[in-house]
């Protein structure tokens, strides 16, 4: 019998808040993070974002709907927050590569071309399996120009406003 894999996404929140706020409209995260289970069997799906002591309900909502969190230090400045979790993403995925025991794939959200070294050393191990890009439009040349598999969440967007949701974490 085949083991099932423990897939793990990777969130960049920038990437995939930017991209919503864009579009205009709501994502569901709860939705969202049931697709990604059942469409690419993640178990584990870490949101890298900043944190900022009045979004503190959004941060729990996410929690509760079976997203891991991982902060990085911001500051807010006339209204903009500054941040960039890249790296304790890159660092985060990797050191689950060395320790890991469990037979699992990487899936990106993003369309940062600062993560192109990251797609290259899961590639080299046989860990990507893919990267969702919010949009076309966004993504960086580097990405596109690799030859990995890209799927653009603008084209799905009516399937995960159709999930249905799991129960949420208690």
């Amino acid at each position: 019998m085949q083991k099932i894999k423990n897939n793990i996404a990777y969130i960049d929140w920038t990437n995939l808040h930017k991209w919503i706020k864009n579009l205009w409209e709501e994502l569901d995260y709860k939705k969202f993070r049931n697709w990604i289970y059942e469409k690419y069997k993640i178990e584990k799906a870490y949101i890298f974002m900043w944190f900022i002591e009045s979004q503190k309900p959004l941060y729990d909502f996410l929690e509760k709907v079976w997203f891991n969190l991982i902060f990085k230090e911001s500051i807010v400045h006339k209204w903009i927050v500054k941040w960039n979790a890249d790296s304790e993403l890159v660092l985060k995925s990797v050191r689950d590569f060395y320790e890991e025991n469990e037979l699992w794939e990487v899936v990106l959200v993003t369309w940062d071309w600062d993560f192109s070294c990251l797609i290259d050393f899961l590639v080299e191990k046989w860990k990507f399996k893919t990267i969702l890009i919010p949009n076309r439009k966004y993504c960086s040349y580097l990405i596109r120009k690799k030859q990995i598999s890209l799927i653009y969440l603008k084209n799905f967007i009516n399937d995960i406003k159709k999930q249905k949701s799991r129960p949420t974490n208690t």
